[in-house]
C-alpha cells in the first residue's frame, strides 16, 4: 500500500492502460440503485481491445473514452455506454468532461452532469448526481505483483443525491466511490476478479479476491471507518453465489453458517455479473454490491462480436 494523490483526472495513463472513476449507490427505500463509470482507456472496449492487438506499445487510451451509466429502477434498468474520441476529452485536475457529460471535483463533492443516450434503444439520460464522501481515503493498493494495477477506494462510505430530468427521478441513498488504473490492458495481468463493498455499522466492509495471470492471487479485507481511516480484517468464509445465466460461477464471503444471498441481479452478460447481496460479516447482517468479472470469457471472438450493440463508438 503506498500514498497516492487525492483525485486527479489529469493522471497520465499509459498506451495500452486505462483508467476508470466508479461509483455505486443503493436508495435509502430500496426501489432503486445506479453504478457509473467513467473511463480514460475503455477497458471493456471491444473498438479499444482490437487497436490494443493491432498497435505495438499499445493504443492511446485517450482515443477510447465513456461514461457507462446503469440506473436500475423498481420496473426498469436504463443502460448508457457511448464511446467516444479524444476531441470529446476534457481533462484538468478537477475536471472530467466526455462528451455532453461531466464529472467535477471540488475536494469535497463529486458533481456528476449526465446527458447521455440509452442503449440499445435510444431514450435520453439527463440528470445531476453529486456523491457526498463522508471521507477520502488517499491510500492506492496494488492489485498485481508489479503494481501495473492499482485501486484507491476514494470514498467507500459517502452519500448521493440523484436527481434526474429524463427520467423524471429523484432519491438518496448510501454509495461508493473507487478509481482502477493499469498501465496495460486488464485481462494481461488478470483472468478473474470478485469483489465486494457492504456497508456496516462503523463505515463499509470492501472483499477483493483477484485471480492473476502469474499463477498467484490477490486477497484484500479492510473495513473503511466513516470517519476516515481503514484496518485489515480477518475475511470469513467463502459463501457461493448462485450462478449467472451466463454460466459464470460466483462467490462472496459470509460468516459460517450464515449463505449469501442474492437480492438482485444487476448485470448478467457474458463475461461479467453485478448484484445486489446479503450476507453476515461478524454476526451482522449487511447487503451491499458484488461484482464478478471473467476476462478469459470477455477476450471470446462471440463476446467481443457481441458488445457493440451495449456499446456504440462515435467517429467524432
Amino acid at each position: 500500500m503506498t500514498d497516492g494523490a487525492m483525485i486527479r483526472f489529469d493522471a497520465p495513463v499509459a498506451r495500452g492502460g486505462y483508467a476508470w472513476w466508479y461509483i455505486d449507490a443503493l436508495s435509502d427505500d430500496g426501489l432503486h440503485a445506479l453504478t457509473l463509470i467513467a473511463f480514460v482507456g475503455s477497458v471493456f472496449s471491444p473498438y479499444y481491445a482490437r487497436a490494443n492487438r493491432r498497435t505495438p506499445g499499445g493504443a492511446d487510451p485517450e482515443d477510447y473514452v465513456a461514461v457507462n451509466l446503469a440506473l436500475y429502477g423498481p420496473r426498469r434498468t436504463l443502460w448508457a455506454m457511448t464511446e467516444r474520441r479524444r476531441r470529446s476529452l476534457i481533462r484538468d485536475p478537477a475536471t472530467l468532461g466526455i462528451g455532453p457529460s461531466r464529472l467535477d471535483w471540488d475536494g469535497n463533492l463529486l458533481a456528476i452532469r449526465i446527458n447521455e443516450l440509452t442503449t440499445p434503444l435510444p431514450q435520453p439520460l439527463r440528470g445531476m448526481i453529486t456523491v457526498h464522501p463522508k471521507a477520502v481515503e488517499t491510500a492506492v493498493y496494488p492489485l498485481d505483483a508489479a503494481g501495473a494495477h492499482r485501486w484507491q477506494p476514494v470514498a467507500p462510505c459517502a452519500r448521493v443525491s440523484v436527481a434526474f430530468e429524463k427520467p423524471a427521478l429523484s432519491w438518496q441513498g448510501d454509495a461508493y466511490f473507487d478509481r482502477n488504473e493499469g498501465d496495460a490492458p486488464i485481462g494481461s495481468a488478470f483472468s478473474t476478479w470478485n469483489w465486494s463493498r457492504t456497508p456496516n455499522r462503523r463505515g463499509a466492509r470492501v472483499f477483493y479476491h483477484a485471480t492473476r495471470r502469474d499463477g498467484g492471487t490477490t486477497d484484500l479485507s479492510l473495513q473503511f471507518s466513516a470517519a476516515g481511516g481503514v484496518a485489515p480484517i480477518v475475511a470469513p468464509p467463502p459463501s457461493p453465489l448462485p450462478i449467472t445465466w451466463w454460466r459464470i460461477a460466483r462467490e462472496t464471503r459470509s460468516d459460517a453458517g450464515f449463505d449469501a444471498k442474492l437480492i438482485r441481479n444487476f448485470e448478467d452478460t457474458p463475461f461479467y455479473a453485478r448484484a445486489r447481496i446479503a450476507a453476515s460479516i461478524d454476526g451482522e447482517t449487511v447487503d451491499g454490491v458484488h461484482e464478478t468479472l471473467d476476462l478469459d470469457r470477455f477476450a471470446q471472438p462471440v463476446v467481443q462480436a457481441m458488445l457493440p450493440f451495449r456499446m456504440p463508438r462515435r467517429v467524432v
